[in-house]
């Protein structure tokens, strides 16, 4: 699955979300101890989105960081998009879901103008983009200056003495609870892998640097096997 590349790994994807769309938020939220819920609310306040702001949550899955912002601020605009269309209907049933503007959109051609958001985030996209520089570029491009990119992420974890139990829990825990929830393994063999097979954080803020972000930092979390990166245009 991760030896995929270009359209074939993209349609892969696609399909694979439309899959476990109506259990995704469950699986998240036993995937992670319910921590999920806490990163997605930091990522929100890392944005410091000014008030009246247009905001982006891009690969918005079921829209819980667009939901969340909505929460923290005032937007005047938030723009949920994503190229899996199953997991944005399943979103689109929340309560408030009128307060969000939502578009079918790829990450490495986004539909809006240069300049366009005051802040766009990602919770878990970026390993699954398959031209991880194109799609930072789009969103650099559509941010306006001094806008704020805010991504949440899988990471290699360092080695450390947990690194057994970390394996463990990411290639037997998270797939056995994969199939038990949503009857699909395959969707809960390919995160550990691809998480494997991403960048580390470094290596990521490096990339950030090379795109044109400034004030580039991360912050591990999970025993380092996630992060939360950001940026300045």
């Amino acid at each position: 699955m991760t030896n995929l590349d270009g359209e074939a790994r993209a349609s892969y994807v696609r399909d694979m979300f439309e899959r476990i769309a109506g259990r995704y938020n469950l699986m998240n939220r036993l995937m992670t101890a319910g921590q999920d819920v806490v990163w997605r609310r930091e990522v929100i306040r890392r944005t410091h989105l000014p008030s009246q702001g247009c905001l982006l949550d891009l690969g918005t899955g079921t829209g819980d960081l667009a939901f969340e912002a909505l929460r923290q601020y005032s937007p005047s605009f938030v723009a949920a998009a994503d190229f899996t269309l199953g997991m944005m209907r399943t979103g689109k049933q929340h309560a408030v879901q009128k307060a969000i503007g939502w578009h079918a959109a790829d990450a490495l051609s986004l539909p809006y103008a240069d300049n366009t958001f005051d802040a766009v985030v990602s919770g878990f996209l970026l390993r699954n983009v398959t031209d991880l520089p194109r799609a930072l570029e789009e969103q650099w491009r559509v941010l306006k200056p001094g806008g704020t990119l805010v991504a949440l992420d899988t990471t290699k974890p360092r080695k450390s003495p947990l690194s057994p139990l970390i394996r463990f829990h990411m290639h037997k825990v998270i797939p056995f609870l994969g199939y038990l929830i949503t009857g699909e393994k395959d969707a809960y063999v390919y995160l550990p892998d691809s998480s494997e097979a991403f960048l580390t954080a470094e290596d990521l803020a490096a990339l950030l640097r090379n795109v044109g972000f400034r004030e580039v930092g991360f912050e591990r979390k999970m025993f380092g096997a996630v992060a939360i990166h950001w940026g300045v245009k």
